[in-house]
This record gives C-alpha cells, sequence and structure tokens, in this order.
C-alpha cells in the first residue's frame, strides 16, 4: 500500500516537472508571479482610466493595456538590483521593478505621497530605491540616459545591467543611433527593448519607416539583435534572459524588437480607435491578449485552477482600490515644494562629486 502511494507521488512529481519544462522550467510560484504582475498591470491601468475621465487625474496619460507580457517578460529576466529606463508610457513598468500601486497611483493624482512627489506625474516615475530611473516624457530622451547609466555600471565594476524601453517612433530619432553606437563602441552592459505596437501616436510604423524589421538597425553598430513576440511573457523572458547573460557576462549590448499590441489610444486624449485604425483591427488583435494567452497556457499545463486565477485576480483588484482610495486620501504637495529637487547641489568646481560607490558630495 505504502509503495503504491510513493509510486503515485513519484509519477506526479513527474509530470509537474515536464509541465515545467514546457514552460520554460518556471516554477508554479513563479509562473503565478508573472500572472499577477500582469493582472496588476492590466487592473491599475482600467483604475488609472477611470479616475482620469472623472478628473482625479490630470495632463498626459498613456495606458498600456495590451502591453503587459513585454514588462513582465523583461522584469522576469532580471535581478532586483538591476536597472530599468523607460519612457513616458512607465505604469507598468514602474510596478514590475518594485514600486507599489500606492505611490504609483499617488503620483498620477499629482499627491505628496507619490514616487516623485506629485509633482512628476503619470510619465515621470522615478524610484532610486528600485533602480527605475525614469519615466521620460521626451520621445527618445531616456536612451542615452540609460546609455550612460551602463557606462556607469562598467565604470564601477559591476555586473549589473540596464534595461531601456522606447516605443518604435522613437527609433528615428537621433539620440537612438547615437547611444546605440557608443554602447557598442564602449561594449557597454545595456539591453535596449523597443516596444513596437505599430503606432507612433496615429502613425503606422509602415508609414514612417523606410526599414519594416527594427532589429535590423543593429547591424549597422555591429550589436545582436532579436525579435520577441511580445503578446507572449514567456518569449519576451526568453530572449532577455540571453541578452542579459551577454550584457552581464562580455558586457555586450543587445537590440531587441518586441512586437506588441496597444488597445487603447495613444494617451487618454486619443480615442481607442481614432482615424487611424478601425475597431475591427483593435477587436482582432484582442484575440491575442497577452493576459489570456498566457491563462491559457498555464491551464493546458495544470499549473493553474479557476480558484487560482479567481483568488489572483481578487488580491489584484483589491490592492489597486486601496492604491486609489489611499491616492483620493493624500495631500497635496507644499506650495513651497514647488522650489525643492530642481537642481542638483553642486561644488565650487561647477559639478557634483560622485565616488566609485555612487555617494555625492556637493
Amino acid at each position: 500500500m505504502a509503495e503504491g502511494k510513493t509510486a503515485a507521488k513519484a509519477r506526479r512529481e513527474q509530470r509537474s516537472k515536464g509541465k515545467e519544462l514546457r514552460l520554460d522550467g518556471l516554477s508554479r510560484e513563479e509562473l503565478h508571479r508573472m500572472l499577477r504582475q500582469m493582472l496588476l498591470g492590466r487592473r491599475f491601468e482600467e483604475k488609472s482610466a477611470e479616475a482620469y475621465a472623472l478628473g482625479k487625474i490630470g495632463g498626459f496619460c498613456h495606458l498600456y493595456i495590451g502591453q503587459e507580457a513585454v514588462a513582465v517578460g523583461v522584469a522576469a529576466a532580471l535581478r532586483p538590483d538591476d536597472y530599468m529606463v523607460a519612457a513616458y508610457r512607465d505604469h507598468v513598468q514602474a510596478l514590475v521593478k518594485g514600486m507599489t500601486p500606492r505611490e504609483v497611483m499617488a503620483e498620477l493624482y499629482g499627491r505628496a505621497t507619490g514616487c516623485s512627489k506629485g509633482k512628476g506625474g503619470s510619465m515621470h516615475m522615478f524610484s532610486k530605491e528600485h533602480g527605475f530611473l525614469g519615466g521620460w516624457g521626451i520621445v527618445g530622451g531616456q536612451i542615452p540616459i540609460g546609455t550612460g547609466v551602463a557606462w556607469a555600471i562598467k565604470y564601477r565594476g559591476e555586473d549589473r545591467v540596464c534595461v531601456v524601453f522606447l516605443g518604435e517612433a522613437a527609433v528615428n530619432q537621433g539620440a537612438f543611433h547615437e547611444s546605440l553606437n557608443m554602447a557598442a563602441l564602449w561594449k557597454l552592459p545595456v539591453i535596449y527593448v523597443v516596444e513596437n505596437n505599430r503606432f507612433g501616436m496615429g502613425t503606422a510604423w509602415e508609414r514612417a519607416s523606410s526599414l519594416y524589421d527594427i532589429s535590423q538597425k543593429a547591424a549597422a553598430y555591429d550589436m545582436p539583435s532579436a525579435v520577441a513576440d511580445g503578446m507572449d511573457v514567456l518569449a519576451v523572458r526568453r530572449t532577455v534572459l540571453e541578452a542579459v547573460e551577454r550584457a552581464r557576462s562580455e558586457k555586450i549590448p543587445t537590440l531587441i524588437e518586441a512586437r506588441c499590441y496597444r488597445f487603447m489610444g495613444h494617451s487618454m486624449s486619443d480615442p481607442v480607435h481614432g482615424v487611424y485604425r478601425t475597431k475591427e483591427e483593435v477587436e482582432e488583435a484582442k484575440q491575442k491578449d497577452p493576459i489570456r494567452i498566457f491563462i491559457d497556457r498555464l491551464r493546458e499545463a495544470d499549473m493553474l485552477t479557476e480558484e487560482e486565477l479567481k483568488a489572483i485576480d481578487e488580491r489584484v483588484r483589491a490592492e489597486v482600490d486601496d492604491a486609489a482610495e489611499f491616492a483620493e486620501s493624500s495631500p497635496e504637495p507644499e506650495a513651497a515644494a514647488l522650489h525643492t529637487d530642481v537642481y542638483a547641489q553642486i561644488n565650487e568646481h561647477g559639478r557634483l562629486f560622485m565616488d566609485r560607490a555612487g555617494r555625492g558630495e556637493a
């Protein structure tokens, strides 16, 4: 009797290992963590859209709905001490890097408890503690900044890497080409992830570029490149893992094109469908919803039950509701705060002294 139970247990364990291998060898706990992050990103953005419509969030607001697999897949390939720099569509990147929904939502509300003390807003999330160095509003402006972070990593002799997120429209900016040239020339541990959601605001990529395959642009700088299915979180993770290993061990940069699709408009001021794409096109794209695809794969591999899915989603919804309530009840910045954190303190030589450990002295 005991031998029979032991054999049955062994068979179950063997089946479980086989299922893990089909899902890149990830454990149930790791897979559920990735699903939770994707659901958190989706529910957070839905709540943000609701708050914006009610006038609780002002200014620009660019939502990430439909692109969750990219941010989560990238984060799953990084260590907590690695750096991440993003463009203005940055809410979900901030969350997957470890920032709390409370501090991100409070920043959207313009409250003093926000990660940038309520003075940055949607496009300027920041957390030195978690190595998330912006949210940047200028198209392509974050690319040389992330390249500089990678230079600092190499200068300090660290084995960290820096991931730079950018949209496909930023590829036509001069800063993109200058940065890739320097990264390849100086052998910097940086990974450029182009989130190609096909539309730079309302302009389709094929109307703005003579070359459709963005990854090929790396050839001009003798840089490794790859194309990842941006609607498949495991495919993104797999591609980024290779680039991270190359950056960490050999200080070689990589250009990754993650082909994805945004289900919302460019920003909250842009209708979902607008005049540049049809309702039918958006609905067709939604058939490849990255969250639904991942849930289906987990179910097929017996890695997710209906009860587990319901529990994860309920916890995420509660967390997002709590974040909104926290932001609503948080104070606005004091008027005097307008003049703080504007300039760095410099010494008599006209610069901020930084030692090799990253500590500064005025």
